[in-house]
C-alpha cells in the first residue's frame, strides 16, 4: 500500500523533534543529529523533517511505494500529468537507498515517488568530505533538464560526491 510523503526543513531539529513527537504520540522511527523520520499508520505518512542548511518550511512531497512495479505504475502517471519526470536509481538520500522518480506541480512544489531498497549510514552519499553543505537530496529542477540527471549532491563528477 503506498504512504504519503512529506519532508520538512527545520531550524531546530530537538524543538521540532519534541513537537512532533508529541502531535503524533509517537517517537521517530529514524533519528540522527540532522534527521527524523516517523512512519506513521493513522495517517499513513512518511513523514520526515531535516536541518541540513536549507530554509524551513516544506522541502517536498510525495508517494513511498512498496515496489518497483508500483514505482513504474506511478511514473506513467507522472508522465501522464505532463510534468518532466527525472529518475534517480540507487539514490542515498536521508539515511536510506530508494529508486526514485522526481517531478514538479504546475506552482513549483516538488514531489518524490520512491521505492525503498534499504537503509543507508549517511544522509546524502559520499557525505564524509564531500563538501556540498546544505545539499537538497532532489536531483535539478524538472523545468530545468528535460532528461534524466542528477543534482550537484549527486553527480559523480562534483568533487567526488555520490
Amino acid at each position: 500500500m503506498n504512504r504519503f510523503h512529506v519532508h520538512l526543513n527545520v531550524a531546530d531539529l530537538s524543538s521540532s523533534v519534541r513537537f512532533y513527537t508529541e502531535l503524533f504520540a509517537a517517537e521517530p522511527t529514524v533519528l540522527k543529529a540532522d534527521y527524523a523520520k516517523w512512519m506513521l499508520e493513522n495517517p499513513r505518512v512518511n513523514f520526515a523533517i531535516s536541518n541540513t542548511g536549507q530554509p524551513p518550511g516544506v522541502d517536498h512531497l510525495g508517494i513511498q511505494v512498496d515496489s518497483e512495479a508500483d514505482l513504474a505504475i506511478l511514473g506513467q502517471q507522472l508522465d501522464a500529468a505532463g510534468g518532466a519526470v527525472i529518475p534517480e536509481e540507487g539514490a542515498t538520500c536521508c539515511y536510506a537507498q530508494s529508486n526514485k522518480l522526481w517531478t514538479e506541480d504546475p506552482q513549483g512544489t516538488r514531489w518524490e515517488t520512491f521505492h525503498t531498497l534499504g537503509e543507508a549510514t549517511t544522509y546524502y552519499a559520499n557525505q564524509a568530505g564531500c563538501g556540498d553543505e546544505g545539499v537538497a537530496c532532489a536531483p535539478v529542477k524538472p523545468q530545468q533538464s528535460a532528461t534524466p540527471t542528477r543534482s550537484k549532491s549527486c553527480d559523480s563528477s562534483t568533487s567526488g560526491c555520490c
